[in-house]
């Protein structure tokens, strides 16, 4: 009997093991889900990031309340998450700084690999380049030509050191054999005073933080630096590749990540519930305002994409020597 009953016991730990993921996953959620924003209000990551929160609600049938945990360029807010349950009720959703910060920064308070999983890419943008009314330059081509003609005289803003505008000027220097100074902002937007009065040249700018200034002409866009012309906003531009410098790809992808060791069911789950929000039209229509594609990957092939973007920008962290307190 007793023999038996250890048996019986046994298979009963064994088929509970084997039911608990299954059974969280059913559960969850039970209660609000919490979506880090890891920026100040306002900029495109914060905009996906609310409407996102405000319709996975429905799919997810619990609240997801977006909070903004802004500084250090995204770190302190991805750190927030990485720190806490991998329960699937803390997420940030982050730009592609989340692959630059951990080479370009001499210490990090997280590791991006051992703390942090990919739920989902989210969305796909170009940037889009553009420059001060006062400069001679119409074009890309004649954007490069004058920087070749007036070497360390162009200036190019950017949202900060180690955000996506400030490293696609860098891959534009290294890539075209020019000079030009970065001068670092705190956001994008508050670059463009300089960019109208010309203290600043040129920018690869957020297409949001870039369409009140072009839709009046108070700058120019010349160029933008997706795979493909973007149809939402600058129908009308080139991209960069077709301008003269072909494979020149730069995204602000967002993406969902979670803490490690989130229950697969419980990722699965969500990476599922994102991809069906990001189908409704009103999404759709939200999203091409700033020039935002909506994609809703796997896990893994958010993960995949996470490897070869880290791999990029390491590429032009080291062949630029660009340090973080430059």
């Amino acid at each position: 009997m007793t023999r038996a009953f250890s048996v019986f016991a046994l298979l009963t730990c064994f088929a509970a093991a084997i039911y608990a993921p299954s059974a969280a996953a059913q559960a969850y959620p039970d209660k609000p889900v919490r979506l880090v924003i890891p920026y100040n209000p306002g900029g495109v990551v914060d905009y996906i990031g609310r409407v996102l929160a405000q319709h996975l609600n429905k799919p997810l049938g619990q609240p997801v309340v977006a909070e903004n945990r802004p500084g250090a360029g995204g770190i302190v807010g991805t750190d927030t998450v990485a720190r806490s349950a991998p329960d699937g009720y803390s997420l940030v959703i982050m730009d592609p700084a989340i692959v630059i910060n951990p080479t370009l920064q001499p210490s990090m308070p997280y590791d991006l690999f051992k703390d942090l999983e990919p739920v989902s890419i989210v969305s796909s943008s170009p940037l889009v380049l553009v420059v001060t009314p006062g400069l001679p330059v119409k074009t890309f081509a004649d954007l490069i030509s004058y920087a070749k003609a007036n070497p360390g005289k162009l200036n190019f803003s950017s949202a900060g050191i180690g955000t996506t505008p400030h490293l696609s000027g860098e891959l534009f220097k290294q890539r075209t054999n020019t000079e030009a100074t970065h001068i670092p902002y705190k956001g994008i937007a508050l670059s463009y005073t300089d960019l109208m009065s010309g203290k600043i040249q040129f920018s690869f700018s957020s297409i949001a933080g870039a369409v009140p200034f072009t839709s009046d002409k108070r700058v120019t866009a010349i160029a933008t630096t997706g795979a493909k012309r973007t149809t939402t906003v600058y129908p009308d531009l080139p991209t960069v590749s077709e301008s003269g410098l072909p494979g020149f790809e730069v995204d602000l992808w967002l993406g969902i990540f979670a803490p490690k060791g989130i229950p697969a069911a419980v990722k699965a789950k969500l990476a599922s519930a994102i991809a069906e929000t990001l189908k409704e039209p009103e999404i759709k229509a939200a999203f091409a305002k700033v020039g935002a594609e909506p994609l809703g990957s796997t896990p893994d092939e958010a993960n995949s994409t996470i490897k070869s973007e880290f791999e990029k920008w390491k590429r032009v962290i080291a062949d630029g020597n660009i340090k973080s307190g430059e």
